[in-house]
């Protein structure tokens, strides 16, 4: 009988075991498809940037080749020296940075300072205000281009950078992400901060600031990627060649009877690095502030 139960047991434990193996095979397996599939999809999405990599500093002969070839043969970066001579190509990127610099600082701080009396004030209308941002930023931008556009003729505003920068020095979208990310900050340091004696403006950039970092660095990402891609109204607003930003100045380079690929594709690699850099330098920060604060207030 002992015996019986000894075999009945290691029966139910090799097939305990098999069960178990098999899932972990089937659970792996499915795991190799979705990588395979992931980084599939990662490639092909990928393939754009690697082109204008290889296009950028292939010949311009061999561009447009046919059969294409994948790789610059050979390596050369004839088309940025030609940019630079047939274009104020540094010129373009110095005004890019300037107006997306100029718009992010003024939104960071702004936009901090109007989120943070939403979120920690409270005063009649407080809420009634919060509803007026909101509404603000479901108009499309369209729909308010041939207004600013007039308003800035009026003001002799036209091909200027006062044109560029004023009209968007805080916009709704910043005071609305900021304020639904101070409102997950503790009200007690808050409180500790004023018993110490400490007056609003100290309150807010020694103390609501710092621990604001991740919202911060989120807003100043997509402020600064948002306006340096900017293209509809600059286009409008400028004129002056020496004036244009990067994005207009690229769409200028174009000739008669053909479009110089070569040209457009080391303009955009240049365009793009500022981009990279902004986001690798506070990606440690975005990676938390999009998820911390989103699921108060």
């Amino acid at each position: 009988m002992a015996a019986a139960k000894t075999n009945w047991s290691n029966t139910r434990s090799g097939r305990g075991f098999g069960n178990g193996l098999g899932r972990w095979w089937r659970g792996l397996g499915w795991r190799a498809v979705a990588y395979v599939g992931l980084t599939a999809w990662a490639l092909l999405s990928l393939f754009p940037l690697y082109w204008l990599l290889v296009a950028a500093f292939s010949p311009p002969s061999i561009i447009m080749a046919t059969p294409p070839r994948l790789f610059p043969d050979p390596i050369t970066v004839v088309n940025f020296v030609r940019l630079s001579l047939l274009s104020p190509i540094l010129r373009w990127l110095g005004n890019s940075l300037l107006v997306a610099v100029t718009i992010t600082c003024s939104n960071v701080i702004l936009g901090t300072m109007a989120g943070y009396v939403l979120a920690k004030k409270r005063f009649p209308g407080a809420g009634l205000a919060f509803w007026i941002v909101i509404l603000t930023m479901m108009v499309p931008g369209q729909v308010i281009v041939v207004p600013m556009y007039l308003l800035m003729g009026k003001l002799d505003w036209l091909d200027s950078y006062k044109a560029l920068i004023v009209p968007d020095l805080v916009v709704a979208f910043s005071i609305f992400l900021m304020k639904q990310y101070l409102v997950s900050l503790p009200t007690e340091i808050i409180e500790a901060a004023k018993l110490d004696g400490a007056n609003e403006l100290r309150i807010l950039f020694q103390v609501v600031m710092p621990m604001a970092k991740p919202g911060l660095a989120v807003l100043g990402i997509y402020t600064f990627v948002g306006y340096w891609n900017g293209f509809l109204w600059p286009l409008l607003v400028l004129s002056s060649a020496e004036k244009l930003t990067i994005q207009v100045g690229l769409s200028t380079l174009r000739f008669r009877h053909t479009i110089d690929y070569g040209l457009w594709n080391a303009g955009a690699v240049l365009a793009m690095v500022p981009v990279f850099l902004v986001f690798f330098a506070f990606q440690r920060y975005f990676l938390r502030g999009i998820t911390i604060g989103a699921l108060k207030g």
